[in-house]
């Protein structure tokens, strides 16, 4: 075969393969021979076909499926002849003239870049560093408490942190409008659920009163025919409640695990569980800094095949995360990230190639270890991953990006950056 390629636009390449017709001839003769010894047609015995009638009906037929077969077979041996890398399946466009005993075909494709790593010395990295105080703890307590608070009906006015029963009627110029009335709506003072204004308005009032609230819907509203537009609340309130926090003793542990009630056991494991939880969130925001870094740091023309690729993937993966189903989410608004995602799974792989990296294996197994540390049974979900090749395969990748991040952090200046656990968590 002959093979020529002429580069295109950016990574675009047209690869023209020459196909040896006699190669291709002498396979189309062979077919027509093995199809000789079963075909039937009207007027001939099974079998005894003239091959001059099945070259009359056959021969085109055959061409094109010896030409597909022909693809398959000389269409990777053409990228190796070449050094070519393509970056996706390549689009084929045929050239067959059978009279004129030509039989060739171009792939369309684009080719994976060629990187060249830039230095690093001279940038800065921001790497978190943190440390756990008995004020997290607290903290962490309390939204624990919070979270099992019960309410309690109180004769007072409603202020913040209260739960209120509402009913409310809606209107939009006098008239009401669809899901601007209801009865019985549970509305804690302070969550920041309803429209600016809703709920500062019913600070101060009290069981059985009715007031008039006249706002605006802001002009973001979910609701886009409602956006913008002033809107008046008759509002009643049917009753109210004050929170109650349980009290941190044997009874409430025990609904975290502590089978046995010992509060200070509790305090150890939620403080374990913070450190834990603070180690992972240093480690992450450190290597999003170092991606950010290496990002900016290098950048690659990307093959839109590769793009468009990882838009499905991330379309697919944010369909899951909503609960499935046939939710169509547009695929241009993932570009930004999936442009990302491509460029630094190819600068990372040049990293791991030039640094000639493998995944500690070691680190592999603490890493396991780490992620089944938060399960019931361990031992099960170290099973899990070193029972397939593909799982732990991919804690391997997952190593090697943060033996890439300890690579980088020698490489490049770091500035320590402080902050408290609230801080990490709430970012």
């Amino acid at each position: 075969m002959q093979v020529s390629v002429e580069a295109g636009e950016g990574l675009e390449r047209r690869m023209r393969v020459d196909l040896p017709f006699d190669e291709v001839g002498a396979e189309v003769e062979k077919r027509l021979q093995q199809l000789a010894r079963r075909a039937k047609l009207p007027g001939f015995r099974p079998g005894k076909v003239p091959m001059k009638v099945l070259r009359q009906r056959y021969n085109a037929e055959l061409h094109q499926e010896v030409f597909g077969d022909m693809v398959q077979k000389t269409l990777y041996k053409a990228f190796e002849q070449e050094s070519l890398m393509p970056a996706g399946m390549p689009h084929i466009e045929p050239d067959l003239d059978i009279d004129a005993g030509r039989m060739a075909y171009t792939a369309v494709f684009e080719v994976m870049p060629e990187i060249t790593l830039a230095s690093v010395s001279d940038r800065v990295v921001k790497r978190p560093v943190s440390e756990l105080t008995d004020t997290d703890l607290d903290d962490m307590i309390q939204r624990l408490r919070e979270q099992r608070k019960t309410w309690a009906a109180v004769e007072r006015p409603a202020q913040a942190g209260d739960q209120l029963s509402i009913g409310f009627v809606g209107t939009i110029e006098g008239e009401a409008f669809e899901g601007g009335t209801t009865t019985g709506f549970k509305l804690e003072l302070g969550s920041g659920r309803l429209i600016p204004g809703f709920e500062d308005g019913l600070v101060g009032a009290t069981v059985g009163e009715t007031r008039t609230l006249d706002l605006t819907f802001p002009e973001g509203y979910q609701a886009e025919h409602l956006a913008g537009k002033p809107v008046r609340f008759e509002v009643t309130v049917e009753s109210i409640a004050e929170p109650r926090l349980p009290e941190v003793d044997a009874e409430f542990v025990k609904n975290f695990g502590v089978e046995d009630g010992d509060v200070e056991r509790f305090k150890a494991d939620v403080r374990r569980n913070m450190e834990r939880e603070l180690k992972e969130r240093l480690t992450a925001r450190t290597k999003e800094r170092v991606m950010d870094m290496l990002y900016e740091a290098n950048p690659v023309d990307l093959p839109k095949a590769l793009i468009q690729s990882e838009m499905r993937t991330m379309v697919e993966q944010m369909r899951q995360a909503l609960g499935g189903g046939q939710m169509q989410l547009p695929p241009e608004m993932f570009e930004p990230g999936a442009k990302r995602r491509v460029a630094l799974g190819l600068i990372l792989g040049q990293i791991i190639r030039d640094n000639e990296i493998k995944a500690d294996p070691e680190r592999v197994r603490e890493t396991v270890e780490r992620m089944a540390a938060s399960y019931e049974q361990p031992q099960e979900v170290l099973d899990y991953y070193y029972g397939d090749e593909e799982r732990l395969s991919s804690v391997r990748a997952l190593v090697m990006e943060e033996q890439v991040v300890d690579l980088m952090l020698e490489q490049v200046q770091v500035e320590d950056e402080p902050l408290t656990f609230a801080q990490l968590t709430e970012q």
